[in-house]
């Protein structure tokens, strides 16, 4: 057998190791005939089982680079990996089977059905999957005592807190054991208090279950439980960090010299 050569061994670890890759993506939206040049050309990758942070100002593509990953928007230019799969090259059913089983999406608005029950808003994405009502039942119960709500299955929204909405919505984003949690701003409608409940609510489960976690955020408390951070400005990662690069304080983060 021919010896690999080093570019081989690097396309092998790339596989290996990273669950999502942005190449070279663009995106351009139109007002009118004005284009908007949400991304210009961004590159991105996550690792898998890594806890990383999209950070940028309002504007800045962090928004629309999220929705990339998440296969809800397609790039004018470039391509998506999710698992080394290009997801621009997928089928409508493929790309639903993917986002169905590869994914699951918190969002900052909740985004719970109003007049369903919390284990139902939970069992919801179970049953798109085909799994039986006793067994979604059974696994929804279980994901709701996970997150600590094991006493409100049968609450609905108007009956919880905004917390506890959010604790409903990460349990059916796990609902379908998936490879990666995309968290758009999950605590923005949040207080202080229960903001920092969701960030340690994610990690753990980013740490106990070894799923990847991508957010897409403005809020600094959740620098303090990532892995990497990525400083996204003008539809370009401004630049990568590990979380020991930073210095760390309340409502801010600086750059250690």
């Amino acid at each position: 057998m021919a010896e690999q050569t080093a570019q081989e061994i690097e396309n092998q670890e790339l596989l290996a190791t990273h669950i999502v890759r942005a190449v070279k993506v663009r995106r351009t939206y139109y007002l009118g005939d004005e284009p908007l040049h949400a991304l210009a050309g961004i590159d991105f990758s996550v690792r898998r089982g890594e806890y990383v942070s999209i950070m940028g100002p309002s504007g800045s593509g962090k928004t629309t680079l999220f929705n990339m990953i998440g296969g809800l928007d397609k790039p004018n230019e470039g391509q998506v990996f999710i698992d080394e799969v290009n997801i621009a090259a997928l089928s409508s059913y493929e790309l639903a089977w993917l986002r169905c089983h590869k994914i699951g999406y918190i969002f900052q608005t909740f985004n719970l059905i109003p007049v369903a029950s919390a284990l139902d808003n939970v069992m919801t994405p179970m049953l798109f999957a085909g799994m039986t009502q006793a067994d979604a039942q059974e696994k929804a119960a279980g994901l709701l005592d996970k997150v600590g709500l094991g006493d409100r299955l049968f609450h609905k929204p108007v009956q919880m807190s905004g917390g506890q909405q959010q604790r409903v919505a990460v349990a059916r984003a796990l609902a379908n054991d998936p490879a990666i949690l995309l968290a758009d701003e999950p605590t923005g409608n949040l207080d202080i208090k229960t903001g920092h409940r969701i960030i340690e609510l994610l990690r753990e489960i980013n740490e106990t279950e070894r799923v990847t976690v991508v957010t897409a955020t403005h809020d600094h408390k959740m620098l303090s439980v990532s892995d990497r951070i990525a400083w996204i400005r003008d539809g370009l990662v401004d630049r990568m960090q590990n979380r020991d690069e930073l210095e760390i304080e309340e409502g801010r983060a600086s750059v250690i010299d």
